[in-house]
């Protein structure tokens, strides 16, 4: 679909470590009887308009999702470089102007995220890259790029940066702020089975 009458392109971070999960693919961690992955992509897919897969293992299970997926340029960044490595593998693959990114292991992302988020990016004089700011904290890998920013990150990922809310902020990104702090919960422990409610709405 297109959010707003502007296409966007959603890419689900998934290619991390997993260090807090015993070193599991958190993607493939169920939750509520099904991977983590689904309930993102159930959440993500309706609000934009291709869904792509940032994935540095499994990736032959997560292409079985029925999307792209991207790997990390593990020759450039190294392996395992952390979520911007992943943000411009995502950027250089989408063919939309405007690229959104979340993590796979936030189920209960809100359902109008990109909407507001594009809402935010695209007022005032100028586009600007926007991050979420929920209960108080910053969300930097909830965020809509314009894919024109590809080339700053790959340098500044060149240059040692790893910390998405420095490149951000260096970028001059915009926040959006969120009430709705169980949106962002992260399921990160292998009490799986805990964690947020998610809302119909939210």
């Amino acid at each position: 679909m297109a959010t707003d009458r502007v296409p966007v392109a959603g890419v689900i971070l998934a290619g991390g470590r997993g260090r807090r999960m015993g070193g599991q693919d958190k993607g493939w961690v169920h939750w509520r009887g099904r991977p983590l992955v689904e309930h993102v992509l159930e959440r993500l897919q309706p609000q934009v308009s291709t869904v792509i897969l940032s994935a540095n293992r499994n990736v032959e299970r997560y292409r079985g999702l029925g999307f792209p997926v991207v790997e990390d340029d593990h020759a450039r960044h190294g392996s395992f470089a952390g979520p911007l490595a992943g943000m411009l593998a995502g950027l250089e693959q989408a063919e939309t102007a405007w690229v959104a990114f979340v993590p796979c292991d936030a189920p209960c992302l809100p359902q109008d995220l990109v909407a507001r988020l594009l809402a935010v990016a695209s007022s005032g004089p100028a586009v600007a890259p926007v991050l979420v700011v929920s209960a108080g904290r910053r969300q930097p890998v909830f965020c809509l790029l314009p894919r024109a920013l590809a080339p700053r990150l790959a340098t500044a990922l060149s240059a040692g940066e790893r910390r998405p809310a420095v490149f951000l902020e260096s970028v001059g990104a915009r926040e959006v702020l969120f009430d709705d702090e169980a949106g962002f919960a992260n399921i990160n422990v292998l009490e799986h089975e805990a964690g947020p409610l998610c809302t119909r709405d939210g």
